[in-house]
């Protein structure tokens, strides 16, 4: 389970960000924590997706509404590519 999840007090000093700011994307719905044995986690299949948010964040100042917008954008934008490729596909079929 360690491999499996890090913890908000690791991440924190990795990256130099307060653990408000974590609870904040979580509150918001952008990443999910989860507490074992009273200590706070991330899973690691998270983090890619938290340095963009920490990136985006920093360089670009963005507060958490856009971070939040970006972020619907983001998966909006594969939705839609997903159905392209589908769409494409059934084409195919037909010529």
């Amino acid at each position: 389970m360690e491999t499996q999840f890090i913890s908000i007090s690791t991440i924190c000093v990795n990256y130099h960000i307060e653990s408000s700011f974590l609870m904040d994307l979580s509150n918001i719905g952008l990443i999910q924590i989860e507490i074992i044995e009273q200590e706070q986690y991330i899973h690691h299949d998270q983090i890619a997706d938290l340095e963009k948010m920490i990136r985006l964040h920093d360089e670009l100042d963005l507060n958490l509404e856009g971070i939040d917008v970006v972020f619907n954008l983001l998966a909006k934008q594969r939705e839609l590519q997903k159905e392209l490729t589908t769409l494409r596909n059934r084409l195919r079929l037909y010529e």
